[in-house]
């Protein structure tokens, strides 16, 4: 989590610089304004594109965890069946 939220900074710095570039850049203000719609544009898809690998590997992850726990329970089971018919036959 902590990871997260130092990219977060890092993210919101480099926003940060980028739009005070183009604002103090010495443009005309229709110029301005499309540069920062641009790069507005261009942050969001970032994003976009990060949160989903992010929304990926997590994806992944569960599912080789809930792989994992189902064979621990299959193997579990099967254990648990072999010492049961172990008892049952030196009971009988």
């Amino acid at each position: 989590m902590k990871t997260g939220k130092v990219f977060l900074g890092i993210l919101a710095g480099v926003a940060a610089g980028a739009l005070l570039g183009i604002l103090f850049a010495p443009d005309k203000g229709s110029e301005t304004r499309r540069k920062i719609s641009k790069k507005g544009s261009d942050t969001v898809d970032d994003l976009k594109e990060k949160f989903d690998g992010a929304l990926n590997s997590i994806s992944e992850k569960y599912e080789s965890i809930k792989k994992g726990a189902g064979d621990l329970v299959t193997n579990v089971k099967e254990k648990y069946d072999g010492v049961k018919t172990e008892i049952k036959n030196t009971n009988v």
